[in-house]
Parts: structure tokens; sequence; C-alpha cells
């Protein structure tokens, strides 16, 4: 992934809930809490000025729990609004970043580690910049002006006091920033690195257990859990510093505010100014002195989730451009298709899965793809769903597909590997097509024979576990078909459909695709002569790949 800037077109285009304008409703919240803090302090002025000329105090008092409650009520507000924009803005992105995942997971340059880190820490690295980060800039632009204007009405010198602490103080979160982004960046980096770690130790556990390698690969994932704590503290460190110089301007306004006061008042101030304070107006500035910084406190708190966000959107950046950029074709009838050049180059592999290789399927024509293992044919298919990266042309209908498009949407897919979900068999069946009705879905399994397991477990909604429930590997591929002829996508491709079955079994599924392959474009990998044998055309692998 690159970790460059981003492409602020593509930024504006697809993350325009993260880099716009924050809410509405949290940026009138923070205001409101300004407004609140302008009235406490007028109330706290008036109270102090009550109790020296001994008059009355209720009313004082009041307003500042009157304005106290308005400031709850209006942070309670901002934060609110802020959370709800979070929510929206990440479940946008963590559905486009899955679709990515999905289609590009096994030729694509991160592991399954890498992709919950941007699934989950990246995206949620975003939440802190919409709810705290663009209402708190916000509020920290304008906010300050309300306090200073309400300053200079009761002091135009204190107000200038004010404005004065400010500068040297932005000068020094430009430096605490530039080093923040910089910190976060590298800290994503290793733990991008820890997530791919360990999920490919975990993948590869039987393994590492058989050859007694537990303790050396506990050293690597130490190594890298200890690389992402050293590079948190970085990260905190720098934190800590942009604290630190807010603070110290802060408290510098406050002391500078309060000396001015206080030398106005009993006239010991040693120049010469054209103002004179009262109880009053020197109580009302020096109660809004901290205020004055208080919105950028907020900014400051969430200067880090900023900088996390920037690095997090960079890093997720291409991802959803890819997803913007590659639309999936459709089509209502059997398609025709024609690959020209294609190529499939698996990241890792010195050799080609297959280069150069040329086919044109009719609509409604059905190839079989035939060779030894490891001559492409399943590449061949993967590459048509976007689960290979490839180059040369894919056409569609005589129009050119995007390199990034894929057509699982108009595909019914049955591969070597069948995904069994948590649920029931029917779930299961159903996964490619929701809607269908029971009816439907008993069918299908009874057609691809399934019917002699469910007679024996309970029926079409017996309960499978992630690891299939005891399902051999012959009634795994009869699942997967069931999806595939379920869907009744114009497009199917099958992949060793009749792999792990009795003669008797393949023949009855042989007989199944016979009857079912009119009205579809359909190709499929195999080994089997007897499935190959049906099909209109046969396509022999061996030899395609150099």
């Amino acid at each position: 992934m690159s970790t460059g800037q981003i492409d602020p077109r593509i930024a504006r285009k697809l993350l325009e809930p993260v880099t716009g304008r924050p809410s509405k409703r949290a940026s009138i919240g923070l205001l409101a809490d300004s407004c609140g803090a302008i009235l406490f302090a007028a109330g706290l002025a008036f109270t102090v000025n009550a109790i020296a000329t001994e008059q009355m105090v209720f009313p004082w008092l009041l307003l500042m729990v009157a304005s106290g409650v308005v400031r709850g009520l209006s942070a309670a507000l901002a934060l609110r609004a802020g959370a709800e924009d979070a929510r929206r803005v990440k479940r946008s992105l963590r559905a486009k970043i899955l679709i990515t995942a999905l289609s590009r997971l096994p030729g694509g340059t991160r592991t399954g580690g890498g992709w919950i880190t941007a699934i989950i820490d990246e995206v949620e690295a975003i939440d802190g910049h919409v709810t705290r980060f663009l209402p708190a800039r916000f509020a920290a632009v304008v906010a300050p002006l309300l306090v200073v204007g309400a300053a200079a009405c009761a002091s135009l010198f204190a107000a200038l006091i004010m404005l004065g602490t400010l500068i040297p103080f932005v000068f020094a979160m430009i430096l605490a920033g530039g080093a923040a982004a910089d910190q976060s960046r590298k800290q994503f980096d290793a733990l991008a690195r820890l997530s791919d770690l360990f999920s490919d130790r975990l993948r590869a556990l039987p393994v590492i257990i058989a050859f007694g390698a537990g303790e050396r690969e506990a050293g690597h994932i130490e190594n890298a859990a200890t690389d992402v704590a050293r590079r948190t503290m970085k990260v905190l460190r720098v934190a800590f510093l942009s604290s630190a110089s807010l603070e110290f301007f802060a408290a510098l306004s406050v002391a500078l505010v309060a000396v001015y006061a206080g030398f106005n008042l009993l006239g010991l101030f040693p120049l010469p100014i054209p103002e004179t304070l009262t109880l009053t107006e020197a109580m009302f500035v020096l109660a809004l002195a901290p205020e004055f910084y208080a919105p950028m406190r907020r900014l400051a708190a969430a200067y880090h989730d900023r900088q996390a966000a920037e690095t997090a959107i960079t890093r997720l950046e291409p991802l959803l451009a890819e997803v913007e950029r590659s639309p999936s074709p459709t089509a209502s009838k059997a398609p025709a298709i024609a690959l020209e050049g294609l190529t499939i180059h698996h990241e890792g592999s010195e050799q080609p899965a297959i280069a150069h290789f040329n086919l044109a399927i009719e609509s409604g024509q059905s190839t079989a793809l035939i060779g030894p293992s490891g001559c492409g044919k399943s590449s061949i298919l993967h590459s048509l769903i976007g689960l290979a990266p490839r180059e040369g042309v894919i056409r569609l209908n005589g129009t050119e597909i995007a390199p990034q498009a894929d057509l699982s949407a108009m595909v019914g897919w049955a591969g070597q590997s069948t995904l069994i979900m948590p649920g029931t068999v029917a779930d299961n069946i159903a996964l490619a097509r929701p809607d269908a009705t029971r009816a439907e879905i008993n069918a299908m399994a009874e057609k691809v024979g399934l019917g002699p397991m469910l007679s024996r477990r309970g029926g079409i909604h017996v309960e499978l576990d992630p690891r299939g429930s005891g399902l051999s590997g012959g009634e795994r591929r009869r699942v997967a078909l069931a999806r595939a002829l379920l869907k009744n996508a114009p497009l199917l491709l099958l992949d060793e459909p009749t792999a792990h079955l009795d003669p008797e079994s393949e023949a009855q599924i042989i007989a199944l695709l016979r009857e079912t392959l009119a009205g579809h474009t359909v190709i499929l990998a195999t080994h089997s002569p007897a499935l190959a044998a049906i099909c209109d055309q046969i396509v022999d692998l061996q030899g395609v790949r150099s």
C-alpha cells in the first residue's frame, strides 16, 4: 500500500464524509458550549461584584447554573452527533473494503491479517477523526473568536493578550503535528506486519508444531509485538509534547491576563493605558481567559485522531479507489466470453500459471478445460471472478471489461474448496440466493444427491459448524454445486465438480449437469473424461503455461 499523500480528487469523491465538513449538530453543540462559557463568566463576574457591593446574588447564581446545564447538554449533543456520523462512515468504508477483500485476497498484496487490520483497525482509526476532530477543528476557529469578542467588550488589552499567546502556540502545534503523522504512519505499518505474521503463523500452526518450531515462531511474534509497543510509545511521546505545549501557552495566557487585570484594578500598571477596569470587567476577562484555549484543548486532544485517520485513509484509499473503478458487469442471458492473451502470474511464483491464453466461448456454449494438475485450469476460472491477478483482455458479449472488474454478480460458482458457514444445510445452499424458497432448496439438494445424507442427519435444517460437521469431501462438492445451480446464473464456473465422488455418484452429477447446461454459458475444469465429454468444446491446457 502506498504511504504517500492522499490524491485529493479521489479522497473528495470516496471519503467525503471523512474529509468533508463536520456534522452541523456537532458544530452547533461545541459553539453552544462556548456561548455557555461566556454566560458562566458573566454570571461569575456579576456574582463577585454583587457580593462585594452587598447586592442580590441569586439571579447571577441562577445564570451560572443555567449556563452549566447548557454546556453539559451542548457537549453531549456534539459527542452524540459526531458518534452517529462516525458509525455511518465506518459502516460504509468497511462494506467497501470487504468487497475488495473478498475479491482480491488470494492474489492481492495483503494477506488475511493485513485485510483484518484494514477492516478493523484502520477503519476504526477514523472514528476519532469524525467524532471529535472535525467538530473540534471548526470550533477551534470560530469559538475563540467568540470568546475574544466577548472579552474585548470588557477589556481590549486582555483580548490582545489572548491573541498574542496564540501565535507561538500555533507554530508549536504545526511542528508536533508533523512528527505525530510520521510516527502514526510507522505505528500502523508495524501493526499490519504483526497482524500478517500472527495470521500466517496461526494458519500454519499444525506444521509449526510438527517440526518443533513453536519457540522460534513465538520469538518472531514477540519481536513484532515489541516493535508495535515501541512505536506506540513514540506516538504517545509526541502526543504528550503537543499537550504540554498547549498547557504552557494556555497557562501563560491566563497568567498574563490575571497580572494585567490585577495591576489595572490596583492602579499599579507600569505603563500608561487608555482603559480602567471595574471589578466586574476584571473578573469577566479573568474567567474567560481559560475558555479562550478550551476549544484548542479539545482540538489538541483530538489531533492524534486526525493523524491516525490521515494515515489510515492513505492506506485505505487504494482499496476504495479500486472498488470505485471496478463495477461488476452483469448479464441477463448466457453471455459470450472471449479471453485474449490471458496471462496469470501469482505473486511469489517465478513462472506464470498460464501465459498468452486465448479462448472464445459462444453464448450458451459449454467448455471443458482439461490437463494435468498445475496447468492453470483453476487459475482461468479464478481470473473470471477476480480471485487471480491477470493480464490480457476479457470480453463479455464483445465488450472489454476492466482489469480489476469481476463477473461474480452473474456467475454460479462451485470451487474446489467449499466454504461452509455456521448454520443449516439450507442456509449454506441458499448462500448465493437468500430469497430461495424451502421447496427450491429441497429440490436442489435432492438433485445433487444430498438426499441420503439429509435423511440420515435429520433433513435440510440440520446444523453445520464451520468445519462442516462431518461432511465428506464429496458432500461438500455437492453443497457447492447446489449453490451454483440454485443461483440460476447465466454463467456457470465449475472447478472439478465431480472430484472425490465414486463412479456412481459421478454419473449422477454428470447426468444432472447434462440437463442443466442448456441455457447457460459454462466453463468447467475437470480431470474426468466422462464429464468433459458432455461439453460443446474441450480445451487441453497441457503446454499452454509457457
